[in-house]
């Protein structure tokens, strides 16, 4: 049955209807059926994020504050510091991080009118002010009648005769003692010596030779190269806390990073195999990992030390061997 042409306008005009109310409405419901009750919530919106000028960084899976700022060679808390972030610094997937120092706040200006004199004040403050008067004792020049007394008693006691000097007989000949020094204490095993630099006692990461050493300002030289065969233990170097277990950082392979204070951080590179996870609290010579090669030519452990973000040479820090 074919409608009649009255009945055209009214169509057209519930349809304008029915397209204005969608239009109105806002995004999406997401439908959750959970064990057959139907929870209806809207999409959140996404949040606001702060404007970030200079380098940035977007955590990426399996990243930490503590590896971004290894990779950046910052200070983890500088970095935290930037971006708003409190301990214990949990980061987002898809989160923006700052990677300098935001702008400085602008310096507050002195009304002239309100300002002292700048040598003025400057030179009253560098002067260090004087004892009252009343506390600085003067000794009052000595009387004449003083002077040539203490002239006549001299006179005197020069001219006293010496008493003639007691005589003492000299100790009997006797047959001298000889002195046998103890014997030095044995010294430590390798494994076992530590120096302590920075508050941290330091120890060997392995017990390879050192075949790769830190050059300062060297991108590919930060730490050391200790060799060793595919599978040799890899040490704590100094009690700490895993920051960072994983393989994100481009050129390091299967990496660990352990926190030892506020200032120290190590890291152990090219293992074929780590053995501890973020968190673990870890001793000084405690096995956290096994020697690999990654991409490299040898088997060899890389190890690294940090000092406020900043790669320092771990040769300062371990003992001779």
């Amino acid at each position: 049955m074919q409608s009649s042409p009255r009945f055209l306008p009214a169509l057209a005009w519930s349809a304008s209807l029915l397209l204005g109310a969608c239009a109105s409405t806002g995004p999406a419901p997401v439908e959750d059926l959970n064990g057959g009750s139907r929870v209806v919530a809207h999409a959140p919106a996404a949040p606001a994020r702060e404007s970030l000028s200079g380098r940035s960084y977007q955590v990426q899976r399996g990243d930490t504050l503590y590896s971004i700022a290894f990779r950046n060679g910052l200070d983890y808390r500088e970095l935290a510091a930037w971006n708003r972030i409190g301990a214990p610094y949990t980061i987002y997937v898809g989160q923006k991080l700052r990677l300098d120092s935001p702008t400085a706040a602008p310096r507050v200006t002195v009304a002239a009118a309100a300002r002292p004199s700048t040598t003025s004040s400057a030179v009253a403050a560098a002067t260090p002010k004087p004892a009252p008067f009343e506390t600085l004792e003067r000794t009052p020049p000595p009387s004449p009648a003083a002077t040539n007394a203490a002239s006549a008693s001299g006179s005197a006691t020069t001219a006293a005769p010496k008493p003639a000097a007691a005589v003492v007989a000299a100790p009997p000949a006797s047959t001298p003692v000889q002195t046998v020094a103890p014997p030095p204490p044995p010294a430590p095993a390798a494994g076992n010596v530590a120096a302590t630099v920075g508050e941290v006692s330091w120890r060997w990461p392995a017990d390879g030779t050192l075949v790769g050493a830190f050059v300062a300002g060297d991108q590919t030289k930060q730490g050391i190269d200790i060799s060793g065969k595919s599978g040799d233990p890899v040490r704590a170097a100094a009690d700490g806390t895993v920051v960072y277990s994983g393989n994100g950082l481009v050129g390091y392979g299967e990496l660990i990073i352990i926190k030892h204070n506020a200032s120290y951080l190590s890291a152990y590179g090219h293992n074929r195999k780590r053995m501890v996870k973020e968190g673990d609290r870890v001793k000084a010579g405690q096995v956290v990992a096994e020697m690999g090669s990654s991409s490299a030519s040898r088997d060899s452990l890389h190890f690294e030390i940090r000092k406020n973000g900043k790669p320092a040479n771990p040769l300062d820090y371990l003992p001779r061997r």
